[in-house]
C-alpha cells in the first residue's frame, strides 16, 4: 500500500508553502529518509525526506503553492522503479559542459551556472566564506574581459554584442522573498521608526583582536570578530536601558529579561535574522561559534522557523558590503536594531590632536512610541563606550 507524502507543519503561522524542486522523479527509486523534495515557506526552506523504501509518485509539480497538510506525492513500497536515478542522468549531462571539482566549494546556484557554462570553477575566484564561490563570483567571471596570446587582457570591445536572449525575463517571487517584503512594509507602516547615528573608534578592539586572536583561534577554533564584540556590548547596554529591550504588545510595554539577539545574515535567498539565545551568558568564543553556526545553517538553506523567532534586539552589518551609512529598519515586534557599517581610517581629533583612527559609523533605528531620543542616544553612546574600551565589558561598567 502507498505510502502518502504530505505537506508538514512549519512552524507557528506558516499555512502554505511552495515547492521549490523535487530531488527525485515520479516512477523513480527511493531509500527510506533520503531526500526527494525542498519545499520553501515564508521563513526558511526545508528538506522532506521519503517516508518509506520505494517508488516515488509525484501528484503536485514543481512551482505549486500547497497547504500544511495537503497530499503531494507518496512512495510505493511494492512498485517497481520506471525511471532512472536523476543524479546519474545530471551527473553525465554536466561533466562535459562544466568543471566542478571536489576541491572547490560551490553555492547551489553557482553549481548550476558552471555546469551549464562550460567553465572551469577552479578559475573562478571565490569571494564567499571558506572559499565558497557564489553565483556573482561566476557572473564577474564570465564578465572579465579575456587574457590576449601575451597575457594581457584584451581591450574591451568598443560596442557591446548584441544578446541573442530575451530583453526580460519573468521568474515568480520566492516564498521567502516575498515574507520578507511584506514584513519590511508592515514594519514602515506600523512603526514610528526614527534612527540616531554615532561614530566609534575600533582603535582599542582592534589592538585587542591582534594582541589575542592568535591564541584565541588556537584555543577556541574560531576568529574573535567584531559581531561578538558588538554583541557583548549591546548587551550591556540593553541591561542600562531596559525598553530598548522590550516590545508593545496591545497597550502594554512587556519589558523582556532575556537577551536573545539576531543577527542578519545574507543569503542566495534573502536577508534572514537568525537569534543567538542568551547572549548574556556566553563567552567571546561561545558568541562566535553560534554566530558561525547559524549563519552557516542560512546560507546552506537549513534554518528553521525556530531559529528565527523570538529575538530582542537585532544587529545588521552592512559593513561587510561596504555600506557606508544606513538606516536599519525594525524587526517587529523588536523594537530597536543596530547597524554596523564598513570601517574606514579617518581623520579625528583626539587630545586636541589631528590624528587616523579606523572609525565605523552606528546607526541605531529605534520605535518612538517606546524609546525617546534621549534614550536612544544614550544607548548608543554606552555601546561605543564599551567598543571603545573593551575591558568595561570585563569589568561590567
Amino acid at each position: 500500500m502507498a505510502i502518502e507524502i504530505t505537506v508538514p507543519s512549519a512552524g507557528e503561522s506558516v499555512t502554505e508553502a511552495r515547492i521549490a524542486r523535487w530531488m527525485k522523479k515520479s516512477g523513480e527509486a527511493v531509500k527510506v529518509d533520503e531526500p526527494i523534495l525542498e519545499l520553501e515557506t515564508d521563513k526558511a526552506s526545508l528538506e522532506i525526506a521519503a517516508p518509506a523504501a520505494g517508488v516515488l509518485t509525484v501528484t503536485v509539480e514543481a512551482g505549486q503553492i500547497v497547504k500544511i497538510g495537503q497530499v503531494i506525492g507518496s512512495v510505493d513500497p511494492s512498485g517497481k522503479a520506471t525511471v532512472a536515478p536523476a543524479q546519474a542522468t545530471v551527473e553525465k549531462k554536466a561533466d562535459p559542459k562544466g568543471e566542478a571539482k571536489a576541491d572547490v566549494k560551490l553555492s547551489p546556484a553557482a553549481r548550476a551556472m558552471v555546469a551549464d557554462s562550460g567553465l572551469d570553477a577552479a578559475k573562478v575566484s571565490a569571494s564567499g566564506p571558506a572559499g565558497l564561490v557564489t553565483k556573482d563570483d561566476v557572473l564577474k567571471h564570465q564578465s572579465a574581459p579575456a587574457p590576449a596570446a601575451n597575457g594581457t587582457a584584451k581591450p574591451e570591445p568598443t560596442r557591446p554584442a548584441k544578446s541573442d536572449g530575451p530583453r526580460e525575463t519573468r521568474q515568480p517571487m520566492s516564498m521567502i522573498r516575498r515574507r520578507i517584503a511584506e514584513r519590511l512594509l508592515e514594519s514602515q507602516n506600523t512603526t514610528a521608526t526614527l534612527t540616531t547615528f554615532n561614530e566609534v573608534d575600533l582603535s582599542a578592539a582592534m589592538d585587542l583582536r591582534a594582541k589575542y586572536n592568535e591564541k584565541f583561534e588556537k584555543k577556541h577554533g574560531v576568529k574573535l570578530g567584531f559581531m561578538s564584540i558588538f554583541a557583548k556590548a549591546s548587551v550591556v547596554a540593553l541591561k542600562a536601558f531596559p525598553l530598548v529591550n522590550a516590545r508593545l504588545d496591545g497597550g502594554d510595554v512587556v519589558l523582556q529579561n532575556f537577551y536573545d539577539i539576531g543577527m542578519a545574515v545574507s543569503t542566495e535567498k534573502g536577508l534572514m535574522v537568525p537569534v543567538v539565545r542568551n547572549v548574556d551568558a556566553m563567552g567571546f568564543a561561545e558568541i562566535e561559534k553560534e554566530i558561525g553556526a547559524v549563519a552557516k545553517r542560512a546560507r546552506d538553506g537549513k534554518i528553521t522557523p525556530a531559529d528565527m523567532t523570538g529575538g530582542t534586539f537585532t544587529i545588521t552589518n552592512g559593513g561587510i558590503f561596504g555600506s557606508m551609512l544606513s538606516t536599519p529598519i525594525l524587526n517587529p515586534p523588536q523594537a530597536a536594531i543596530l547597524g554596523m557599517h564598513s570601517i574606514q581610517k579617518r581623520a579625528v581629533v583626539v587630545n586636541d590632536e589631528i590624528v587616523i583612527r579606523p572609525m565605523m559609523y552606528l546607526a541605531l533605528s529605534y520605535d518612538h512610541r517606546l524609546i525617546d531620543g534621549r534614550e536612544a542616544v544614550q544607548f548608543l553612546v554606552r555601546i561605543k563606550e564599551c567598543v571603545e574600551s573593551p575591558e568595561r565589558m570585563l569589568f561590567d561598567i
